[in-house]
């Protein structure tokens, strides 16, 4: 879920573009409650930010996203 996040980046997206993009806008609960809970504890990790609708990488997320060349 980070990569696709910072793959995107600088783009800011949605949570439901993000939904529709990792889940092939699937509607199955499942996959659509384990990216919910991914970003979540992304979140709660301290490595994305929502903000609103958005869902955005965090500067630690940009930083280690350039220390390892991504």
């Amino acid at each position: 879920m980070l990569r696709q996040i910072l793959a995107l980046h600088p783009l800011q997206i949605t949570f439901e573009e993000l939904l529709r993009d990792v889940t092939d806008q699937s509607d199955d609960f499942a996959q659509r409650d384990a990216v919910e809970r991914a970003v979540r504890e992304l979140a709660a990790a301290g490595l994305l930010n929502r903000n609103h609708d958005f869902v955005l990488p965090s500067r630690a997320a940009l930083r280690f996203d350039e220390l390892v060349g991504g």
